[in-house]
């Protein structure tokens, strides 16, 4: 049995990770071992983000997990924000090192000193790179999923003659690869806006933010995109030869996902069954469960499975009858499958098999000739259903506040919503004290700012993970 979310969140949550056989702890602390079904979930999320990726004109590349400590140290405001999670190799081959390296935090450092190579003139911009890797920031807190010491991401990173480019694109990735992946695929509606300047990343001079709620009111930041400005520019001398030959240093971007959107997907749609998955992401979108193989029902259920995949569908066949009927619902309700197939004798004598949708529950009688058809419509469903579930989550759990105590009070098991004008720096400093931080700031209608300074700016906050 599970943990009841409302009695007890994280223990909730770790049991979902833990019985729904998604990830151990590895041998050293703070690290994870991914198991086979997380693994699949995370193929996917990778799939449809690449997809995505490409389309905005990015090209994957792989740079080296080992930087050397010099590197890190050109850019100042980059290596005081990473010193206290860096892992740094002091011997390798049975020797001292003539100079440590740091174990890969994040790339712009090691890119950067190939971008500086690579660009030369006009005509070799924009540059823009994605690779998908593994970094490791030494976490003191560790989560599984949430906060690992060693994690697997894609991050971006784009070279571009002009301010406005790189900040165009900056939003680009924002507004046409994150957010439509988050609603589309995970059905996670997301908080658009942009960082204040005490949770911007590191050298960075602006940071767009996805924001999501998860199911015990806390934040999720799901997603970041990065003006570096010409910061690392500068420490790395990448300079280009304009139309007319004189030099410029670039503009720069850099942006990331990880492994934390499956605990976010954990945190936001599950419930205290296990997961629920949104049939765009699942790895198993239908399962076929053969009660008993009598009277022909083995072979029913292999053909419907056979049915479901020659429609699309992803599918699997569940034939173990030798273990508990109830057992392996129980099982697949923990998975968080979306759709299961009930075949047994009883019900094919009537020409039927049952339909049962994990994300409301319900069970309902279908002809064996409409199942693949009515298979494909609770699966829509069920993806919509999902979706507006969480912003219906969201919506109750956001409080419209007017000052500091009150948005602390907001926060305690939800979202405060209140002017940023009203909060301001003082007002944040306050918040984060007591463990509260300004998750993102935004318009009113919700859109994303052009500056920090516009008036009428919305700051919304929360305690986040």
């Amino acid at each position: 049995m599970l943990t009841p979310r409302g009695q007890d969140f994280p223990r909730w949550y770790q049991d979902v990770v833990a019985k729904a056989e998604l990830a151990d702890n590895g041998p050293v602390r703070g690290t994870m071992v991914i198991r086979p079904y997380a693994y699949a979930i995370w193929e996917r999320m990778q799939a449809e983000l690449d997809r995505r990726i490409k389309a905005a004109g990015a090209q994957n590349a792989y740079f080296p997990l080992f930087i050397p400590e010099s590197f890190l140290r050109r850019e100042a405001e980059h290596v005081e924000g990473f010193s206290p999670e860096l892992a740094v190799v002091t011997h390798g081959g049975g020797k001292e090192l003539e100079e440590p390296v740091v174990v890969r935090p994040t790339s712009e450092t090691v890119i950067n000193s190939y971008f500086a190579k690579w660009i030369q003139s006009h005509r070799d911009l924009p540059l823009l790179v994605n690779q998908w890797a593994n970094v490791v920031r030494w976490e003191l807190r560790p989560r599984l999923f949430l906060r690992t010491s060693e994690f697997l991401w894609q991050e971006g990173h784009t070279a571009h003659a002009s301010r406005a480019e790189a900040r165009d694109y900056a939003r680009r990735i924002l507004n046409e690869v994150y957010e439509p992946f988050m609603v589309e695929v995970l059905a996670l509606p997301v908080l658009t806006g942009r960082k204040t300047a005490r949770e911007r990343f590191a050298g960075a001079v602006n940071t767009l933010t996805c924001e999501a709620m998860m199911g015990d009111g806390k934040a999720l930041q799901m997603g970041t995109s990065h003006e570096l400005g010409q910061n690392f520019a500068r420490a790395f001398d990448i300079t280009f030869s304009d139309e007319t030959g004189s030099q410029k240093h670039v503009w720069q971007t850099s942006w990331g996902v990880s492994t934390r959107m499956v605990g976010g997907l954990i945190m936001a749609h599950g419930d205290d069954a296990g997961l629920r998955l949104p049939p765009a992401l699942a790895p198993i979108q239908v399962v076929v469960v053969l009660v008993r193989a009598e009277d022909g029902a083995a072979e029913a259920a292999a053909a419907l499975r056979a049915e479901l995949e020659a429609a699309g569908t992803r599918a699997a066949l569940d034939d173990r009858v030798d273990m508990g009927f109830g057992r392996r619902s129980v099982e697949w309700e923990l998975k968080g499958v979306p759709v299961r197939l009930e075949v047994g004798p009883r019900e094919l004598a009537a020409g039927q098999v049952t339909l049962v949708r994990r994300d409301d529950g319900t069970k309902d009688p279908v002809v064996v000739t409409e199942a693949v058809r009515r298979v494909g419509v609770a699966l829509d469903d069920a993806q919509g259903s999902l979706l507006e579930g969480a912003r219906a989550r969201r919506e109750a759990a956001t409080t419209d506040v007017g000052d500091a105590d009150q948005a602390l009070e907001a926060a305690t098991g939800g979202f405060g919503r209140l002017a940023w004008a009203a909060l301001g720096e003082e007002g944040e400093d306050r918040l984060a004290a007591k463990g509260v931080t300004v998750r993102c700031l935004h318009r009113r209608d919700g859109t994303v700012p052009e500056t920090g300074d516009e008036p009428e700016l919305v700051a919304v906050v929360a305690r986040a993970y």
